[in-house]
């Protein structure tokens, strides 16, 4: 169990983050201002939103893109090297990094993450993700499993790393997918304890997983009003455990919801790129995702080209405000928030709705 004391166990409702800096052009957008996620960029973004008093930052392991004009997220860091380097340029925000574990051993996995835990001196995270992607698979030679199977796979993945990191002799494991020798691992993360643990999931092989062998649960939101129920039954499935809910979301604001919307057709309808959002719903149907269902990509493009498919945060600052705090009273403990740029839009999620935020009670005043 992680008990750590860092931002993301401190007392506010509704944690925030940023969510996937580490990939180019998270909005399919052709507009001169979209992400480019350069280095300086990360760097830069990572040090407002720490200074910000954001919560997380939460990349995305892409090994190809989307093509389309803009190839969204065609660019993008390896999240295990870049979570060493976040960590190491910030002082107090925590950094996750996102493992496809039927690409990279866990033995391999536990060590590098601990460098990187070493690095941030207790600030690091893993986000746990058992792969959809065919194409990327293909990449690496690795075959796609059924979707159920792939989360037993991940389960004696998850125990391994754990227990390299716990366990003070050599340990043997055999399994259905590992049969390891002698294994050990040194240092042991820091400070004691271990990194806080997350992993996204819809499907019922999905959240058991997450209730089992993590600290949270990253869900999609299909529709708000469905929302509070949907986490009623996630937290059901082991009411003795205190685990996190989370969602991914993409944030766009002004000051006024006629300046929100005029900017939103600027980036959607006239510069969107629609081409990337196809390829977007082809791969996650041939993947077989189940972490949003094909057809409802198929009616939702819009909301693919403008966040992949992330919950849609888009009005003034005062209406922001107020859908985080629907999710909050709907059972959310925070979201991950996609940018158009996150080095433009940080201060404006920094000046104008954390302040909002801290009058609605969901997080407390800053210093």
């Amino acid at each position: 169990m992680n008990n750590r004391a860092n931002r993301m166990t401190n007392d506010n409702r509704f944690k925030l983050g940023l969510f996937s800096m580490n990939c180019s052009t998270n909005f399919a957008t052709t507009a001169p201002e979209k992400w480019n996620a350069g280095w300086e960029e990360n760097v830069e973004a990572a040090r407002m939103a720490d200074e910000a008093g954001l919560e997380f930052i939460l990349p995305v392991a892409r090994w190809n893109g989307y093509g389309g004009v803009t190839d969204r997220q065609g660019t993008s860091f390896e999240t295990l090297s870049w979570a060493s380097a976040m960590l190491a340029s910030t002082k107090d925000i925590v950094v996750f990094s996102t493992v496809h574990v039927p690409l990279v051993n866990p033995v391999f996995a536990a060590k590098s993450m601990v460098t990187a835990d070493h690095v941030g001196r207790g600030r690091f995270g893993l986000n746990i993700v058992s792969g959809w992607n065919l194409e990327e698979f293909g990449m690496f030679g690795v075959g796609m499993r059924e979707h159920d199977e792939r989360y037993r796979y991940s389960a004696e993945w998850a125990e391994i790393v754990k227990r390299v990191w716990s366990e003070t002799e050599p340990f043997d494991f055999r399994g259905q997918y590992f049969d390891l020798k002698g294994v050990t691992g040194k240092p042991k993360p820091w400070g004691g304890g271990r990194p806080m643990l997350m992993s996204a999931g819809s499907s019922p092989a999905g959240r058991a997983f997450a209730i089992k062998h993590v600290d949270c649960l990253f869900m999609p939101i299909g529709e708000e009003k469905d929302l509070a129920a949907s986490v009623a039954r996630a937290r059901a499935l082991d009411p003795s455990r205190k685990f996190g809910v989370y969602a991914s979301g993409h944030l766009l604001c002004r000051a006024t919801a006629k300046e929100t919307r005029e900017y939103y057709h600027y980036l959607v309808h006239e510069k969107g790129d629609w081409e990337a959002a196809e390829n977007i719903v082809r791969r996650r149907a041939a993947g077989g995702s189940q972490s949003m269902p094909p057809e409802i990509l198929r009616r939702a493009m819009e909301r693919v080209i403008s966040g992949g498919a992330t919950y849609p945060v888009i009005g003034s600052y005062d209406e922001v405000a107020e859908t985080f705090h629907r999710l909050s009273v709907a059972g959310l403990d925070g979201m991950a928030l996609m940018l158009v740029n996150y080095v433009n839009e940080t201060p404006v999620l920094r000046d104008e709705v954390l302040p909002r935020l801290e009058r609605l009670k969901l997080r407390a005043a800053r210093a």
